[in-house]
């Protein structure tokens, strides 16, 4: 009988790690890095828990952290096995995978330099060099191809619509059944991707849950407007912590807009992250190679869709410096979205003590992270060894994520062909798995579980019961995959 062990994102957000084990083969769905307090990222330093030399294959989702971020400790741990993934997903991987190992080394080397590290010397999580191998293990895979592991089990990738790449994983054991992990779903509204790809058959669901107990707000372009030009009234800069892949692009589409409108005045707009850079490359290449993962209308925009109209690329360590202290209102993007590390951490550190300055965090912010601290209201945040105060405006923008909230998330597992035997719930807080969990029973009527870490499960095909004489039926229907909606002045 084969089985599905949750290695990860079981009770927390991050650090997704899931293994298929038939007998014959064992197959690991996503790598992922641990991200948050110090305890969560303490687990990335711990051995793998099973015997990395007996994983026939690896899949990975797409090209966040909290999914790829550990295969250089798993190929430092002696895995030389394929990677599969989506195209996309390979060339983000080597901008993501690169970037967070150069971080890693650069960190080292700081805290070694400045001595506030607990450890003598410091040391990196993985190094360039483990990065690189990782990256020669990567075999792109189509969506809809199923892809052979062995004699018993085949693997295919489905669009997911959260970053450009991302996918769900169906993998076919054979005689036991299939199960699905649908990785980070994306928006049906996605101002860039398409929607995600309906669910297919599949005797288990792995389904994630970062937004499991929340809806999120419709887009309000003049209200976000309004907050950035009363910081730009003031004298101040707006500092926007982003993920580097996906998120800069969005908010780059959403400034061209707002110029656009005319509620946005044309003013310096600085992408200052190497890897955001590289990404921004990637999807600039996508649009003109019309990637059918994007949307029509950002295809067959008449200008470059990412230029609110002053756009400037900080590449240097130069560059970088002198936005800490620019010497005009402007607005900055940088990496990391939750200021975990890379260069908007010094950027925090010189405007977060000045009134005049505005923070916007416009995504999920894991708890532990100083993104997660800013947005509860900190007085003083700690970055290398020191601390600041918190002078600075800090706002959070719901309505800029990625993720597919509750309602969307329920709207695509009701698009599945049937009932799997069981849907498992990972990827989330406690509380939002939880409330998930709860209204796929009451709404689908599923056999529906929240698993422990390392909690292992048998992986069994659907056995259909006949129907009860007489069923109490959920009040509640299974929400349609939602529409683009205009705001009312009272939504607002």
């Amino acid at each position: 009988m084969s089985t599905l062990r949750f290695l990860g994102a079981a009770g927390t957000v991050t650090g997704s790690r899931f293994l298929i084990d038939s007998g014959a083969r064992r197959v690991l769905v996503d790598c992922g890095m641990y991200q948050g307090d110090a305890a969560l990222r303490r687990r990335n330093w711990r051995p793998f828990p099973v015997e990395v030399a007996g994983i026939d294959a690896v899949v990975v989702s797409h090209a966040h952290l909290d999914h790829i971020g550990l295969l250089p400790r798993l190929v430092r741990a002696g895995y030389t096995g394929p990677v599969y993934c989506s195209p996309h997903t390979a060339e983000l991987a080597r901008i993501v995978l690169t970037d967070a190992a150069h971080l890693q080394e650069e960190d080292a080397r700081y805290a070694a330099r400045h001595g506030y590290s607990r450890h003598d010397p410091p040391l990196p999580l993985y190094t360039h060099a483990d990065a690189a191998r990782s990256l020669e293990l990567l075999r792109p895979t189509p969506f809809g191809t199923p892809v052979p592991i062995g004699d018993e089990l085949t693997v295919t990738l489905s669009r997911a619509g959260h970053i450009l790449g991302s996918a769900c994983v169906l993998l076919d054991t054979g005689a036991d059944g299939r199960v699905l992990f649908s990785g980070d779903l994306g928006r049906a509204d996605h101002p860039l991707l398409r929607p995600p790809d309906p669910p297919p058959a599949a005797d288990q669901i792995v389904v994630e849950s970062t937004y499991g107990n929340r809806r999120h707000p419709l887009p309000d372009l003049a209200g976000d407007a309004a907050l950035i030009n009363a910081a730009l009234r003031r004298g101040g800069s707006v500092l926007v912590p982003c993920f580097a892949v996906d998120r800069t692009e969005i908010l780059l589409v959403r400034l061209a807009e707002m110029v656009a409108a005319g509620l946005l005045p044309r003013v310096p707009v600085y992408v200052d992250s190497p890897m955001a850079l590289a990404a921004l490359r990637v999807y600039r290449q996508a649009v003109r190679s019309r990637s059918a993962e994007l949307r029509p209308a950002l295809l067959d925009a008449a200008t470059d869709p990412f230029d609110p109209g002053e756009l400037h690329l900080a590449h240097s360590v130069e560059e970088s410096a002198r936005l800490n202290e620019p010497r005009q209102p402007c607005i900055i993007l940088s990496a990391a979205g939750m200021a975990t590390g890379g260069r908007v951490v010094h950027h925090l550190m010189a405007q977060l003590p000045d009134p005049r300055n505005l923070v916007l965090l416009p995504g999920y912010q894991v708890p532990g992270t100083r993104g997660a601290r800013l947005l509860s209201g900190a007085t003083a945040i700690k970055a290398y060894g020191r601390y600041v105060p918190v002078r600075a405006q800090v706002v959070g923008l719901g309505e800029f994520s990625a993720h597919a909230d509750a309602d969307a998330i329920l709207s695509w597992l009701g698009h599945a062909p049937g009932a799997p035997e069981t849907c498992f719930v990972v990827h989330g807080e406690p509380a939002a798995a939880t409330e998930l969990a709860r209204r796929i029973r009451q709404q689908l009527d599923w056999c529906t579980v929240v698993p422990r870490e390392d909690e292992r499960v048998g992986i069994h095909p659907v056995r259909r019961h006949p129907a009860p004489a007489s069923t109490e039926q959920s009040t509640s229907p299974v929400p349609r995959l939602p529409q683009p909606r205009t705001a009312s002045n009272a939504e607002r």
